[in-house]
């Protein structure tokens, strides 16, 4: 059996590289994230298949930031389609909007705080306000969760700290940012193992490259499930 607490994130051309990879990992997952590199290579064709042919939770990780009217027209769209979580950006009148555009729907809207690959020195080339990372992490993730929130994407490094938040009774925290012992960082900052995210009160953790580029993805796959178990 698959633990849909690892999500694992489909960042492959098309959809066929991401039916190929689903079929080698088999019953190890049971959750996929479809991102915007996947978007025009059949990404929202693949979510339709994964979910009716497959039986498979979507995480549609499109990152919506727009006025209010162009993030509820879009998160519309996406609602009409039986998915699961769908990321928008979290400052509170994307989020207000996008749960708008949710509404009568199963789509739970899952707010970015900062991007686990951004470091200050990022945040300050952005021109963002100063302050620690994790406090501004944790500011945005109480202003996401008032203005509606299902949950947030967060570093696991921030994970703890939000869950404390009396906002996030009941909310989903979903991180990337997770490699299991041993594996490359990549282009992530700010990372845990997957016990480590697991334990300081993550819902969820998504992983890619560990899995997609591993010679068993489906052994991967079983090996993080095992260790977050």
């Amino acid at each position: 059996m698959s633990d849909d607490r690892l999500i694992v994130a489909l960042d492959v051309p098309n959809v066929l590289d991401g039916l190929a990879l689903v079929e080698k990992i088999g019953d190890a997952a049971s959750f996929y994230k479809i991102g915007l590199g996947m978007l025009t290579g059949g990404g929202l064709a693949l979510a339709n298949e994964l979910k009716a042919d497959h039986g498979k939770k979507i995480f549609m990780d499109m990152k919506f930031f727009d006025i209010g009217a162009t993030v509820e027209a879009a998160v519309r769209g996406m609602a009409q389609f039986d998915l699961d979580l769908l990321t928008v950006h979290g400052d509170p009148h994307v989020v207000n909007a996008a749960k708008q555009g949710a509404a009568g729907s199963n789509l739970k809207i899952m707010a970015v705080t900062i991007l686990t690959s951004l470091d200050r020195a990022d945040l300050d080339g952005a021109l963002i306000k100063d302050g620690d990372i994790v406090d501004l992490v944790q500011e945005r993730a109480g202003r996401a969760f008032d203005a509606g929130a299902d949950g947030v994407i967060a570093s696991p490094q921030e994970a703890a700290l939000i869950r404390a938040l009396p906002e996030a009774d009941g909310k989903l925290i979903v991180t990337p940012g997770v490699r299991p012992a041993g594996a490359a960082l990549g282009d992530q900052k700010r990372v845990a193992t997957p016990a480590q995210a697991i334990a300081d009160g993550v819902d969820h953790i998504v992983v890619g490259r560990p899995i997609w580029q591993a010679a068993d993805p489906r052994a991967a796959a079983r090996a993080i499930t095992q260790e977050i178990a």
